[in-house]
């Protein structure tokens, strides 16, 4: 997770960090990237039933899919309990629709209860006023909805029509109800037609926060290969989103960006601010030094619908273990796990470009998942890093 807004816009410093001591109990959610001591923000998985049909779905669920094998209430609250215990600062619950769980709303509650901050990821589709107001009562810290372009594309793109207007009455719900309320928009061929607009659709509708996520090849989404963007397209449409934060930020319209999942975009980041003498580049390189790269195995998890353990939420064809056997902090902290021990010291296992990369301790060898799904070695260089031999320094 990289902040554009904070990074590139001159509202964060080191300082704001150091003075935190960079322990993750410690800091504000919006800072938790930058702790030294990262525990894991887990991604609940907790159904995945719902009543979309994206295109890209990474746990392959459908308006089809029926319930199979979730944990129970109480299995999740146990899961709950432990996490807490463990110190895992935020869960996010996800799914699925996460809201098609007939406790969903019992659980945000129970889990604010031990002290986790609990997110929300949903299609925002089933936003009610009732559902907004239960949100609220949960003290949930932030609803994500996912609207990967305007209303024809993503209609399209969910396999539902009405999709779009329904996710904006919900994400209208939301701040009606006082809600911390973002979108998350996944980058693809499709879609990036659609950029500027969701930057207006920020400003119209006075939505705080957006996340941009580069597609992964996981799932469904595994299919769309085809559909992620060419290299030079990629740069082209990161600097794109810098160019908007940017234009926001000096109209008096400050936003939340972030881009998600394409570690690349940090050194993509401070080499502009080089090139364009940012008197902040160096604070920043800085930053992304705290921020430390790809997190898998270290500090993001995920919990699968039936207690799988993976080491993200893209890594479904590899369970570490499973939290009906054990507790999902024993899991985490075992190093005889021979792919969970690798990826938390990952470095001296990267292979090709990786290796020589003078990056390499801001991105920490980006996504593994992507690099397995392209050449088949877990290892690989990541294929959608955009940044050229003479930037990483061969």
């Amino acid at each position: 997770m990289i902040s554009v807004s904070r990074l590139y816009c001159d509202t964060i410093h080191p300082s704001d960090i150091l003075r935190y001591g960079r322990k993750a109990g410690s800091l504000p959610s919006h800072l938790l990237h930058y702790s030294q001591d990262k525990k894991p923000v887990v991604v609940y998985n907790c159904t995945q039933q719902c009543n979309l049909n994206c295109v890209h779905c990474y746990s392959q669920s459908s308006s089809k899919t029926v319930p199979r094998d979730e944990l129970t209430t109480t299995e999740a609250k146990k899961l709950l309990d432990d996490l807490a215990a463990f110190g895992s600062p935020v869960v996010l619950f996800s799914g699925g629709e996460p809201l098609m769980r007939h406790d969903i709303f019992e659980l945000l509650a129970y889990a604010v209860s031990k002290g986790l901050r609990a997110v929300l990821s949903t299609n925002g589709t089933l936003i009610t006023a009732q559902a907004a107001q239960q949100l609220k009562a949960a003290k949930v810290s932030y609803v994500g909805v996912s609207l990967d372009g305007m209303e024809t594309i993503n209609d399209a793109f969910r396999g539902a029509p009405g999709a779009f207007q329904r996710a904006l009455t919900g994400i209208r719900t939301c701040i009606a109800e006082g809600i911390k309320v973002g979108l998350r928009f996944t980058i693809n061929k499709r879609n990036i037609v659609d950029l500027e607009n969701i930057f207006q659709l920020l400003e119209q509708e006075q939505i705080p926060r957006v996340c941009f996520y580069h597609l992964v090849y996981a799932g469904r989404g595994s299919q769309l290969i085809d559909e992620a963007l060419p290299l030079e397209t990629t740069r082209a449409v990161v600097d794109k989103i810098l160019d908007c934060t940017l234009d926001l930020y000096r109209r008096g319209y400050p936003k939340e960006v972030l881009t998600v999942d394409n570690h690349c975009d940090g050194p993509y980041i401070y080499l502009r601010m080089l090139h364009e003498q940012h008197p902040r580049a160096e604070d920043v390189y800085q930053l992304l030094q705290y921020n430390g790269g790809n997190s898998s195995g270290i500090g993001i998890g995920c919990v699968s619908w039936d207690g799988a353990v993976h080491p993200d939420q893209f890594w479904r064809h590899y369970a570490l273990g499973n939290v009906r056997q054990r507790p999902f902090s024993a899991i985490w902290t075992d190093l005889s796990e021979p792919l969970l021990a690798k990826l938390k010291d990952r470095k001296a296992y990267l292979q090709g470009r990786c290796t020589q990369c003078r990056w390499l301790n801001i991105c920490n060898g980006n996504f593994r998942v992507r690099a397995e799904a392209v050449t088949g070695n877990v290892w690989a260089w990541d294929p959608a890093c955009y940044l050229t031999d003479e930037e990483i320094g061969l």
